[in-house]
């Protein structure tokens, strides 16, 4: 990739609603050539569009993220079981002794015990330790300025 490009998807990550011309002026790139790029890149670079939600305004205040080391022979299912809940915002194949990584978000502490009871009797969970998100301090923001 150029550093052109690079350039270009700073300027999308920190605002991704910017004008073209106003992406032209700060890129010194063509309009025309910019939408040819932008195509492309949302072909190969950009995997989706999404929105950054403010989960406590949405009534959502408990958030945690989790990780387990699970049986060999239930890791597809346990996948499947928590990339298809509606509660999870995040899910990763992870190592160094842990199988998964995921983020949830429920609406009170509750609702996230009823959902670590469930998955306790659902599926064999041979260790799992939960982290609590108190306060949320840096969001998707790679790439996200001026490059250095």
């Amino acid at each position: 990739m150029k550093d052109k490009d690079l350039l270009t998807i700073r300027h999308l990550r920190s605002n991704a609603r910017i004008p073209l011309t106003e992406l032209s002026k700060k890129t010194n790139i063509a309009v025309s050539t910019l939408y040819d790029r932008l195509k492309g890149y949302r072909q190969s670079v950009i995997k989706r569009y999404t929105v950054l939600l403010d989960f406590n305004s949405l009534g959502y205040y408990t958030r945690a993220t989790i990780v387990l080391k699970v049986k060999n022979e239930q890791k597809n299912e346990i996948a499947q079981f928590l990339s298809s809940h509606p509660t999870m915002n995040s899910l990763y194949k992870i190592n160094n002794g842990y199988d998964f990584l995921f983020e949830g978000v429920f609406k009170q502490l509750k609702d996230m015990e009823e959902f670590m009871e469930a998955l306790d009797n659902k599926f064999v969970i041979k260790s799992k330790q939960v982290y609590y998100i108190i306060e949320e301090l840096k969001k998707e923001s790679f790439m996200d300025g001026d490059i250095i």
